[in-house]
């Protein structure tokens, strides 16, 4: 059972409720800042938009439409107003991680991972934000580019170049082939096995040649300046981690985060003291996200009762 905000791209809601619009509103703001918190925040903003223009008289046509296009533009405005924060951010940036039990249908897990995984996340930061934001309309959510310019406020020629741009940088450092759940998920349970077992080299051979290991401690928990790049240090990394946690008496609980397998890591306490998700591509793992940012972290309260 998930216990953060669904943020499954909902292509199609059936009826324009606020209750059925929450989601979708979420998804997008979430996709477009990272931040789970924030997201509830812009959703409920441009519910209360919708509320107000309605009791105002206004001709909606559309809930879905006229609220979609208030919370692109908060994340939007969002997003400029981050960027001071975002640059003098210490140390690696990585989304607030969405978690969920293990128990949600294949289906609401593949969609999740399609476009919510922590590494899909952490490449679209690279994308300006209209760039980030007539993607994840169109290419997404399958919104037509007459609609996205209409909510960006650019022409459709304008919105054609911005998500044609934001398409050859998405899919130059994308992977060219997914993996079935099924199949991430017997990866990373053999993967963490391993790391708890301490083999470095049996690790190293589940690693990709160019794996990478993020972590955002936000300066409050000690993590390296830049990412580790190197399958060996990664593994050498792991298995000291792992060595610390044992010695500490630290739980690890098995979590999906955005959709990917992972793990927290908790004492018991009402917050976790991580999440660690794996980016699985074909029979390796290509990439290990570890948020460590308490700031990151309370809304997983409900870990601690696992």
């Amino acid at each position: 059972m998930s216990r953060t905000p669904s943020a499954r791209p909902d292509h199609a809601v059936e009826e324009e409720t606020e209750e059925s619009l929450r989601p979708l509103l979420f998804s997008i703001a979430y996709r477009m800042t990272g931040s789970a918190g924030d997201s509830e925040d812009l959703a409920q903003e441009a519910l209360l938009r919708l509320h107000t223009s309605e009791a105002a008289g206004d001709d909606i046509r559309s809930r879905k439409a006229f609220s979609t296009t208030i919370v692109t533009r908060l994340a939007l405005d969002y997003l400029r107003s981050a960027r001071v924060r975002r640059e003098r951010y210490v140390g690696q940036w990585l989304p607030e991680p969405l978690v969920a039990d293990r128990g949600d249908g294949p289906e609401e897990r593949a969609e999740l991972a399609d476009s919510l995984s922590m590494a899909f996340l952490v490449l679209l930061e690279s994308l300006s934000p209209p760039e980030r934001a007539v993607f994840l309309l169109h290419d997404v959510l399958g919104y037509s580019y007459h609609d996205a310019a209409e909510v960006i406020g650019r022409s459709e020629v304008n919105a054609r170049q911005i998500a044609s741009r934001a398409r050859r940088a998405i899919h130059a450092r994308r992977p060219r082939f997914e993996t079935t759940t099924e199949a991430k998920w017997e990866l990373a349970g053999r993967f963490f096995a391993v790391v708890e077992s301490g083999d470095v080299d049996a690790l190293v051979s589940m690693l990709s040649d160019d794996a990478m290991m993020y972590g955002d401690g936000g300066g409050v928990v000690p993590t390296r300046a830049e990412p580790i790049s190197s399958p060996r240090a990664i593994a050498a990394m792991l298995v000291g981690l792992a060595a610390r946690l044992a010695r500490d008496g630290l739980r690890i609980v098995e979590v999906e985060v955005n959709g990917e397998p992972g793990v927290a890591i908790s004492d018991g306490s009402a917050t976790p003291h991580a999440v660690v998700a794996l980016d699985i591509v074909g029979d390796k793992v290509r990439t290990v996200s570890s948020v460590l940012n308490p700031a990151k972290l309370p809304h997983l309260e409900w870990i601690s009762e696992r």
